[in-house]
């Protein structure tokens, strides 16, 4: 036999099907596939739950203390929850400050951390990746899953809080810290302004849950690291032998949200914790991009 003839009867390998490094061709795809990412995440019966559990909050916090005011205990706790009872509109400033902590936090740990993680451990991930989309396209619209569902969490305790505050206590002229008092219109500008804050606050934590999910395959691990970073950096924040790291602390800026509150909200106070927070989304971003759009998840 020739060797001509002999090339030609060995058999030729298959070439590997490879995962997408170009933008998608078909008209619409990234559009698609937002969408699809959208419906998962808001869809998704766990996520439902988180969301129902931070909108409880609001409900169980006001109709404690509308069964407080009747029982003549009105005014008392911290100045935010004791002003509820003379504004709903602060009903809604006072459940951002009881969750703010811990519970938005872990909500959003839990759902950042799944983003590539769950992908991963479900065996889906690889699959995603064979089609025309790249890796570093698919991660940007898992971080804009994550960051839709902290805003969403965000909005679910605003408007339920705003709805049962002026149900059970009605809205008015709102009191600031200081004690003037600025017209409703302006008042319902200014709970609007802390939540946009409060929101934006989050966005660093979910940055940090995005990289952590591209570690792991294991989901309830990104989750866990996540939610520890937010509790470290709280305990640091409180340790006068840190000091010097506090204000790029995650934590830090997150109840600067007051500054709305006061007659000339601090201008400078509130660019510090959104630029703190923007930091802390370029850090934990690009790593999560060099970790990801090199690590071997098709295998």
């Amino acid at each position: 036999m020739s060797p001509v003839e002999t090339a030609a009867a060995e058999p030729r390998p298959v070439p590997a099907v490879r995962e997408a490094d170009t933008p998608s061709r078909h008209p619409g795809a990234l559009g698609r596939l937002v969408r699809s990412e959208l419906r998962l995440v808001l869809r998704r019966r766990r996520n439902v739950v988180l969301l129902v559990g931070l909108a409880f909050v609001p409900l169980l916090l006001g109709v404690v203390l509308r069964l407080a005011q009747d029982a003549g205990l009105a005014g008392q706790g911290p100045p935010f929850v004791a002003s509820v009872t003379g504004n709903g509109l602060f009903l809604v400033v006072a459940s951002l400050f009881l969750c703010t902590p811990f519970l938005l936090p872990l909500t959003i740990g839990i759902a950042s951390g799944d983003a590539i993680a769950g992908e991963a451990s479900a065996g889906t991930l690889r699959y995603l990746l064979v089609v025309p989309v790249a890796r570093g396209r698919l991660l940007a619209v898992k971080a804009l899953g994550a960051l839709t569902f902290a805003a969403a969490a965000v909005l679910a305790i605003a408007v339920v809080g705003l709805v049962t505050g002026a149900v059970l206590f009605g809205v008015g002229d709102l009191t600031l810290l200081s004690g003037d008092t600025v017209p409703l219109g302006e008042g319902v500008l200014r709970v609007a302004g802390v939540v946009a804050y409060v929101g934006l606050s989050m966005t660093g934590l979910v940055a940090v849950g995005l990289f952590f999910s591209t570690l792991t395959e294991v989901p309830v691990g990104a989750m866990a690291a996540t939610v520890v970073v937010a509790v470290v950096a709280s305990v640091l924040d409180q340790l006068p032998q840190v000091a010097v790291i506090h204000p790029a602390l995650l934590t830090h800026h997150w109840f600067d949200f007051a500054e709305m509150l006061r007659i000339v909200p601090s201008v400078d106070v509130l660019a510090q914790g959104l630029a703190v927070q923007a930091g802390w989304v370029v850090v934990f971003g690009a790593l999560a991009w060099a970790r990801f759009t090199t690590a071997d998840v098709t295998s």
